[in-house]
Formats: C-alpha cells, sequence, structure tokens
C-alpha cells in the first residue's frame, strides 16, 4: 500500500456541499471549503477542480442512510449528484460511499465543545461533517479495515 494517501470527503447537500481533505499520510481530515449546492453543475465542476489540483486518488461520498441501513431518498440525490460529477473526474479515482449516520451530529458536538452555537456554525457545518465523513474512511484504511460500501 501507498504511503501517501490523497484523499477528498464530500458531505452532500442541496444547499451546500461540505468539502474536506486528508493530509498526505491519511492520518487526518481536515476541513477544506463549503461549495454551494443550489447548482450542481457549477458544485461539481468546482469538486473536480479541487479534485484536480489537489491530485486526489480517492473520493469519499457520505451516504445519508436510514438508522436501520436502508437507504431513502436522500442517497439517490446524493447518487445523482455522483454520477454527475464523475465524468468530470480524472481517470482512476475510486470513489468510496460511507454512512454518514450521525457526523453532522458529531461535527455539530465538536464545534459546540470548541464555544460555537448553531448561529454560528452554520457556515461550516458542512465541512465539519465532511471532516467526520472522511475521517471514518482513514481510520478504517488505517486499521486494515476495508471502507464500508463498494467503490462505484
Amino acid at each position: 500500500m501507498n504511503d501517501w494517501v490523497r484523499a477528498l470527503g464530500i458531505d452532500y447537500g442541496t444547499a451546500r456541499i461540505g468539502v474536506s481533505v486528508s493530509d498526505d499520510l491519511g492520518f487526518l481530515a481536515h476541513p477544506l471549503e463549503t461549495v454551494p449546492g443550489g447548482d450542481s453543475e457549477k458544485a461539481s465542476a468546482r469538486i473536480a477542480e479541487l479534485v484536480r489540483l489537489r491530485c486526489i486518488e480517492h473520493l469519499v461520498v457520505g451516504l445519508p442512510l436510514h438508522r436501520n441501513g436502508e437507504e431513502g431518498a436522500a442517497v439517490g440525490r446524493v447518487r445523482a449528484f455522483v454520477a454527475l460529477l464523475r465524468p468530470h473526474l480524472p481517470e482512476g479515482i475510486t470513489i468510496h460511499e460511507i454512512d454518514e449516520h450521525r457526523t453532522t451530529v458529531s461535527a455539530m458536538e465538536k464545534l459546540h465543545a470548541a464555544g460555537r452555537n448553531a448561529k454560528n456554525s452554520r457556515g461550516i457545518i458542512d465541512m465539519a461533517a465532511a471532516v467526520e465523513i472522511l475521517q471514518i474512511w482513514l481510520d478504517q484504511r488505517a486499521g486494515g479495515m476495508p471502507p464500508l460500501g463498494e467503490p462505484f
């Protein structure tokens, strides 16, 4: 396994898309930016640009599964966005799906612990959730466990 990891995490939303990036060693996820989600074409172009600029090899996408693991309409919206994004991505990139259940709650708890409230976290909560999504994948990868969900 290559010691260098270039991964981008995505917390998809129709209003905002949180984006995170891994450090090169694949230990930690860091917030990168929040992409406006209202125009899917522009959003996919921006994410594809980030992928190219940062030489990303793995795209980790959060799936909003129900508590029982079943898929709902929100999962379909995420996959539709990924389908729109895929043709803009470089060949060879691997897309991983991660159950994002509770990532926003976990991100908000961490922001609260850092002294932020819901109102002053609005602009960064999506990035923080993307960090949680990517960190799950990085931790699974480091532990030798395969990521949840199959690449598609």
